[in-house]
């Protein structure tokens, strides 16, 4: 079998997502499995450069996984032409420069969303990579949730019938860092470095509506602060700047409907950590992060409203569950494989750019819905 390399500048590999999900569960798993397969059969192995601010992190990740590549010299790992891939899950405040120094050297780019800080900073990092003739692309994981794979392929045999309404709940309690550590880092909760789940969670919802509904065409939206004080990693106690929940309601074409709630303050009642109802006229389903259950049309219970009688109803028994039929791995390597196979055999990829602005897009609406209390319709993304 036919071998072949693909160097990658790895930037942010010291943070929580580079590491975990990025390095460790998708490019060292890949490498485990003897590289990316090509639609001809060959392979291509996956040879990274870890890039970040510490040496001892680096060192210390470097020598925990038997690798020998990294550096604190983003400039020195651009310029060096065995990379032709970079790779950026910084803080969302500096992502943006470091995108636009990798496209000036050359660099086919991947990043974690949102790409950059503005719909305007996006489209110019679109028109700079068009420009120089590199690819790039945006994570997109959550279409790769085995729950939501289900809900596609449920899309695609026409189950719904005509999708009616959306309904998601997204969210866990995340402790204020006082008498437990929290589980995301302080830079989540300051505006000022790019924090608040707005912004980190609707350019994740547009990429799921738009694969369900289409287009978003209008958005109205409540986000909040609700826990204005935190404890950051060092002990100390720091003002929230950006808000921890959002409550939204999304429009579509044929007047279809979603409604999205996203907390970083809401204790868990319910089976996994994100769920989505989707119901159409011939049929409905919940998926959560890997389940998925359905309740087809013909076999619709008829509930009475009686408030004077006990339900006797056990409505959870009334739906049925929706096999694997497949092995559904970890979705961040999934889109790792296929952004690879972009590069080097050209397969489409649609998740650019631009796919990233119109995340953006629909974050910035979200946020000048909540600030001015009114419906904001959204225009079409052009480059």
């Amino acid at each position: 079998m036919t071998k072949h390399s693909l160097g990658i500048v790895l930037n942010g590999v010291t943070g929580r997502m580079g590491y975990r999900q990025h390095l460790v569960r998708s490019i060292l798993a890949i490498r485990e499995e003897g590289g990316v397969l090509l639609p001809d059969g060959s392979r291509v192995q996956l040879e990274p450069l870890l890039v970040g601010r510490s040496e001892e992190k680096l060192s210390e990740i470097a020598d925990r996984h038997g690798l020998t590549d990294w550096t604190t010299d983003l400039g020195a790992a651009l310029a060096d032409s065995r990379y032709p891939v970079y790779f950026d899950a910084q803080l969302t405040s500096v992502r943006e420069a470091s995108i636009a120094q990798a496209i000036d050297a050359g660099k086919h780019v991947y990043t974690e969303k949102p790409v950059a800080e503005s719909v305007d900073g996006a489209l110019s990092l679109a028109r700079r990579a068009a420009d120089a003739g590199v690819k790039n692309g945006v994570v997109h994981d959550k279409l790769y949730l085995p729950g939501l794979r289900k809900v596609a392929r449920l899309v695609d045999s026409g189950f719904f019938g005509r999708i009616l309404s959306v309904r998601g709940e997204f969210g866990y309690w995340i402790f204020e860092g006082d008498w437990q550590e929290a589980q995301r880092p302080s830079w989540n909760y300051r505006a000022e470095h790019g924090g608040g789940i707005v912004i980190d969670m609707f350019c994740h919802w547009n990429y799921v509506l738009e694969s369900l509904l289409g287009p978003v065409r209008a958005v109205t939206a409540k986000a909040a602060t609700h826990i204005p004080s935190r404890v950051d990693e060092k002990g100390v106690r720091y003002d929230a700047t950006a808000d921890d929940a959002a409550y939204a309601i999304f429009e579509f074409d044929g007047n279809a409907i979603a409604q999205l709630n996203s907390s970083w303050c809401v204790r868990v009642y319910r089976d996994e950590l994100v769920e989505f109802q989707v119901d159409g006229t011939r049929g409905s389903a919940v998926a959560g992060l890997s389940g998925c259950v359905v309740q087809p049309r013909e076999v619709t219970p008829r509930p009475v409203w009686d408030p004077d009688v006990p339900d006797t109803h056990n409505y959870r028994a009334q739906w049925q569950e929706v096999p694997d039929n497949a092995e559904l791995g970890n979705g961040f390597k999934a889109q790792w494989e296929q952004f690879v196979r972009h590069v080097v055999a050209d397969e489409p990829h649609p998740y650019d750019f631009v796919a990233g602005a119109r995340g953006i897009q629909l974050a910035e609406a979200g946020l000048e819905s909540s600030r001015t209390g009114r419906r904001v319709e959204l225009a079409e993304v052009k480059v």
